[in-house]
């Protein structure tokens, strides 16, 4: 017998190992099946994970369909001349997975909240929103307005067509290294009461 020939007698021994059933499963049977639940099993928790996304999610607590969601349906990022449409994932849930997911963990808090009643109810929204409007505020400066700028960005803009106010701030902006929270609050929801 040539080394080849063993070669593929080796190989043959170990093809026929993998498909002959043991007394329940061949190992191929196995990967196979471990494959298939493995697809199903990210398929679900990828469905899930948009599923939230969606604005019928998000406003499905009858306390933000009565608070924010009826400010947000005043704003330029519902209705405006150019027909794009920001929904409230767009703003507040990163598009990178990695973000995304720590973004659906955090918001299991949010969660948990709802359920012992801490906010669920507009009127206890509303005592707890400048707490949660600056929560909100300092998770978009960590991340330099990351979700604004999947739509907004410097670079892409013609500051020069914008209104004489926005064409000064801007390029202050720019220069100064600001963020879109730093100056854009209250665009799309009430801002709280101040104490001050």
């Amino acid at each position: 017998m040539t080394s080849n020939e063993s070669g593929r007698s080796g190989l043959g021994r170990i093809w026929r190992a993998l498909w002959k059933p043991s007394k329940r499963f061949s190992i191929a049977g196995l990967a196979i099946f471990g494959a298939v639940f493995g697809i199903l099993l990210w398929g679900g928790f990828n469905w899930g994970m948009e599923k939230t996304n969606t604005l019928e999610f998000c406003i499905s607590c009858h306390e933000m369909e009565q608070t924010v969601y009826q400010e947000y349906i005043q704003s330029t990022h519902y209705k405006n001349p150019s027909g794009v449409r920001a929904i409230c994932s767009d703003c507040h849930v990163p598009k990178a997975w990695g973000a995304k997911v720590w973004r659906k963990i955090k918001a299991s808090g949010e969660i948990y909240h709802k359920l012992v009643g801490t906010i669920d109810t507009p009127e206890k929204f509303e005592e707890h929103r400048a707490e949660l409007a600056e929560r909100v505020w300092a998770s978009m400066r960590e991340t330099g307005s990351r979700e604004c700028r999947n739509c907004h960005d410097f670079d892409t803009m013609q500051i020069t067509d914008q209104r004489p106010r926005a064409q000064q701030r801007h390029p202050e902006a720019i220069q100064e290294g600001k963020t879109c929270i730093d100056c854009h609050r209250g665009l799309t929801h009430q801002l709280p009461p101040r104490d001050d």
